[in-house]
């Protein structure tokens, strides 16, 4: 960004670009049918679902994302699958939940055996596929992306907290390699990074505008080719050090967030822990005191949300100059959420206790499909992405896929997809039904029984524990359920006897009931061909 913006002229700014881009819409075909849908998704890395101006939040500046949402399809209750990142990815990617991919750490090896991807799917159906930015997936010793994709540029070393060689070799070449700091404060060694101040790097060549770049080449490199390309801004997890003109933005006094100083004697013994952290934390910039830290990384935290959302805006404005937006699917989203000081918790541990990670951005437009500034209450998921994708473009279903499809939704069906929205950990479970949040902690964990119930429509700061108040043990009971419920009816599994009937004459003696491209049984077939046939010894 050569020049700075102050928060009017980027308001104006968008706001030109939203009245444009508006009366572009009302002029769109209904679709091209001989001309494939391209796919850009772009997703954020940790950011809360309720800091987007379409949300009604009172602070943060997203015109950009509030005119996508405007042009297309918000669905307000949608969940992730995992509270950190790369389970959270490679559950977007697959399809599939974690108790069924087994990713529950960051990083890692590659799945041992063939895990298909999104891009995988759509690179063997023509398509041209690339991942731009903090890609984040299983890595050691080589990426489980890497044969999926025709093009994989990480901005990130995840073992050694640096750039990637590319990234550090263009900032190296610009001078700017000592100054990087989207991963580490460069003057403050150690691990004590939870602090917020203006980055060193103009946006042009920080992580975000560097994937901006490189998405956008790829995209016009594709020439006539349908593209699927995913540009993952590594913002606005920490650190927080946004571009100076995006910091500016937010004034020195900018409220805290309202939950800062909420008692957390109603929650687990890991949440208090992580509040008094917090409490104790000794910050690293003048003034040192808690609220001024505290403001400090929230005025930072929602100055990258901005930066997310200019970077956002400028791949949206590719698509128009190019004419591409006529054939392209534009996804936002999250991978998970974060804390960055609402409870008084420091970043998104534990994420599994609260709506401030676990529910995440997902905004939908589709050429000729969706309808303009609609709003789906249902409960969605991040693992509804994959199938999603793979129907509007017309491509094969894929039988590896825990989620749902949601073009009905997005072409303005209300009927529910799913009762629960589940955020996995290995032992704990996040619930979301109805009005409830409940979550769900083995006796094993803490030692005594522990859980978590808020009724969100009542109570949405989640101030009230209701799990172990009198009168909730209906709701607790029914919780846990629909809890076994989802964990039984979503498991997928190598081996059952008998092997699907309807397979059976195509058996060979060694297949059992190996059936789909991950060497599990699909979710497609078997449990319902058991029940159809009255084989339920042992299912």
């Amino acid at each position: 960004m050569s020049t700075k913006l102050d928060r009017r002229e980027f308001l104006q700014g968008s706001a030109a670009v939203l009245a444009t881009s508006a009366a572009r819409v009302a002029a769109l075909p209904v679709g091209e049918p001989t001309k494939p849908l391209n796919v850009l998704y772009v997703i954020a890395d940790q950011h809360q679902a309720a800091c987007m101006g379409v949300e009604g939040h009172p602070q943060a500046i997203t015109p950009n994302i509030d005119r996508l949402a405007a042009r297309g399809v918000r669905f307000s209750s949608c969940y992730t699958q995992n509270p950190i990142c790369t389970p959270s990815r490679v559950s977007i990617l697959s399809g599939q939940y974690c108790h069924n991919h087994g990713y529950y750490g960051l990083n890692g090896p590659p799945p041992p055996v063939d895990l298909p991807s999104l891009f995988q799917h759509f690179r063997r159906h023509g398509y041209r596929t690339g991942a731009f930015g903090k890609v984040h997936t299983p890595d050691t010793p080589t990426n489980w992306l890497a044969s999926h994709c025709d093009l994989i540029d990480d901005c990130y070393d995840y073992f050694a907290s640096t750039a990637s060689p590319r990234y550090a070799a263009y900032l190296k070449n610009l001078g700017l390699l000592e100054k990087e700091d989207s991963s580490r404060l460069p003057e403050f060694p150690g691990e004590g990074q939870h602090e917020g101040r203006p980055s060193n790097i103009p946006y042009r060549h920080t992580v975000e505008g560097w994937t901006v770049t490189q998405a956008i080449r790829f995209m016009d490199e594709s020439k006539d080719r349908p593209f699927c390309v995913q540009a993952s801004l590594p913002r606005p997890h920490e650190c927080y050090t946004p571009d100076r003109s995006f910091w500016d933005m937010y004034p020195e006094d900018l409220a805290l967030p309202p939950t800062l100083h909420n008692s957390a004697a109603q929650r687990p013994p890991h949440f208090q822990a992580m509040v008094e952290k917090l409490k104790t934390y000794e910050w690293l910039i003048e003034p040192k005191n808690f609220d001024a830290g505290c403001r400090r990384v929230w005025r930072a935290y929602l100055a990258c949300i901005t930066q997310v959302d200019y970077a956002l805006g400028e791949l949206v404005s590719y698509l128009q100059r190019t004419g591409k937006d006529k054939n392209t699917i534009v996804l936002y989203g999250s991978d998970h959420g974060a804390y960055s000081g609402t409870f008084g918790v420091p970043e998104k541990a534990p994420g599994i206790c609260s709506e401030a990670v676990c529910r995440v951005p997902m905004i939908w437009y589709v050429p000729g499909v969706t309808e303009k500034g609609l709003v789906s209450s249902q409960l969605v998921e991040n693992v509804d992405i994959t199938p999603t994708l793979v129907s509007l473009c017309g491509l094969p279903p894929m039988d590896t896929v825990d989620g749902h499809d949601l073009s009905p939704l997005l072409r303005g069906d209300d009927k529910p997809v799913r009762e629960v929205a589940v955020t996995e950990n290995v032992w704990s479970k996040g619930l979301r039904w109805g009005p409830w949040r409940f979550v769900h902690y083995p006796r094993s964990l803490f030692g005594a029984d522990v859980g978590e119930l808020y009724h969100l429509q009542n109570d949405p700061n989640e101030t009230r524990n209701l799990y172990h108040v009198p009168g909730s043990e209906q709701v607790v009971a029914q919780s846990r359920k629909l809890l076994l419920d989802w964990l039984g009816d979503s498991a997928r599994y190598i081996t059952l006897w008998p092997p699907p009937w309807s397979l059976r004459p195509w058996l060979t003696p060694n297949s059992y009931s190996q059936v789909a491209q991950d060497y599990k049984e699909s979710n497609r077939a078997g449990v319902e061909d058991r029940i159809l046939h009255d084989q339920l010894n042992y299912l």
